[in-house]
């Protein structure tokens, strides 16, 4: 098995991925063709396979546009893919976000929208609220994601100051029909926290996104800030009129990407151990507590005896003190090793599902026992790197970064503990 353990890892993850393929995954949710029109929108870094898959798939007339992460442009014929950036909005993304609002005005009570979401729409979904301008938006993106705040802390500020998520797409597209497909990247799968929930009522309030930038010390955003205290127009509540006869569908989650890898670990002949689907917390401490367990298994046989694989989904968070390269997986690989230390027996991969961990150009890196010591012979210190946030660096000297390109999907993380 020591020879087999990296390609069994890789296995493990493609495995993952290939379980939240929009083709597989989005025929079964398809709603029955309106008296009117149907007019397609959406964004995340999978909408442009949503979109091609619903165009092979919808057997009458549509049209749309939706906008994706740069570089996950797909090939479609009705549907227009517009692309931009992630995770920092960009121009595009307030233009992309302008042309989406504008599909949908004038719609009738005969008339569906069918709204494709995945992961990363949030920033992709770039319209500022009035009175904010681009800049003062990408402002406090960079420094929320520079904060440690979790996915839903983030998405509470992005919604107040947005003209378009928080439930506002959904009122926008009144009174037609609106049908939303959604691949979730969030822990728990919560409609109102994936992409900011742009088609779904939003129970967050101005307070609770003032009291998150409070939380983090963000005050000096000034502009966003200002506009959070003024909190005028609050985002569509719970029983608004306008989304009543709005339906929701998750098509792909984490669970069901572990439930998969977990299929190939069996078939293997390795006991797979789901630890949870919506693992939250700082990379680097998560990755400590992975490494108790793993060692207990090693030493113990507990919870589950070897070979064994630990696996788990969810969203970790890193707060940035370092000037280094690298994301959340990158980083809480990078920390297993620290802790780990070369323990014998025990491998590890860690991967964003969407091919991206961050915003490098790797999906994520593989850990063998070898690891520590390679580290050493080439001066590469696992504590001074951790310090720096330099995952990216490290696995990249030791060429166990794993490059998959965009996958065209997005269950959020993916973490596997192999131990034998």
């Amino acid at each position: 098995m020591t020879h087999s353990a990296r390609p069994l890892l890789r296995d493990l993850f493609d495995a993952a991925v290939a379980a939240a393929d929009p083709h597989l995954r989005l025929p079964g949710f398809l709603p029955e063709v309106p008296r009117g029109r149907t007019v397609v929108v959406g964004a995340g870094k999978a909408a442009g396979a949503m979109a091609q898959a619903l165009e092979v798939h919808w057997p009458g007339p549509l049209d749309g546009v939706v906008v994706t992460r740069y570089g996950h442009k797909v090939p479609t014929r009705f549907i227009t893919v517009l692309e931009a950036a992630h995770p920092v909005p960009d121009q595009a993304g307030v233009h992309a976000s302008a042309r989406i609002l504008q599909a949908v005005q004038g719609l009738t009570a005969d008339d569906l929208v069918i709204c494709l979401i995945s992961g990363g729409g949030s920033a992709l979904l770039a319209a500022p609220a009035p009175g904010l301008t681009l800049a003062d938006k990408q402002a406090m993106n960079r420094a929320l994601l520079r904060s440690g705040a979790t996915i839903g802390e983030m998405n509470c500020v992005r919604k107040h100051l947005s003209a378009i998520k928080g439930g506002r797409l959904a009122a926008a597209c009144y009174p037609a029909r609106v049908v939303s497909l959604l691949i979730s990247d969030v822990p728990g799968d919560d409609p109102a926290i994936i992409a900011s929930g742009p088609t779904v009522p939003d129970p967050t309030t101005f307070a609770e996104a003032r009291a998150v930038v409070e939380k983090y010390g963000l005050q000096d955003q000034v502009a966003a800030y200002a506009h959070l205290c003024a909190a005028q127009d609050e985002t569509p509540k719970p029983g608004d009129a306008r989304l009543v006869t709005a339906v929701t569908h998750l098509i792909a989650t984490p669970q069901q990407s572990l439930e998969a890898a977990a299929k190939v670990a069996l078939n293997a002949g390795i006991t797979p151990l789901i630890l949870g689907d919506s693992l939250e917390g700082e990379a680097r401490e998560m990755a400590v507590v992975m490494a108790g367990m793993a060692r207990q298994v090693r030493r113990h046989g507990q919870p589950v005896a070897a070979p064994c694989v630990l696996l788990s989904g969810g969203e970790t968070t890193v707060t940035v003190r370092g000037k280094g390269r690298g994301g959340r997986n990158a980083e809480f690989l990078l920390s297993l090793v620290h802790a780990l230390r070369g323990d014998d027996g025990i491998y590890a991969m860690a991967g964003d599902t969407d091919g991206i961990d961050g915003t490098e150009d790797n999906a994520g890196a593989i850990l063998a026992p070898d690891t520590w010591m390679r580290a050493q012979s080439l001066g590469l210190s696992a504590a001074d790197h951790l310090a720096n946030n330099d995952g990216y660096g490290f696995f990249l000297a030791l060429g166990d970064l794993i490059v998959t390109g965009p996958t065209l999907t997005n269950v959020n993380d993916f973490r596997a503990i192999l131990i034998l």
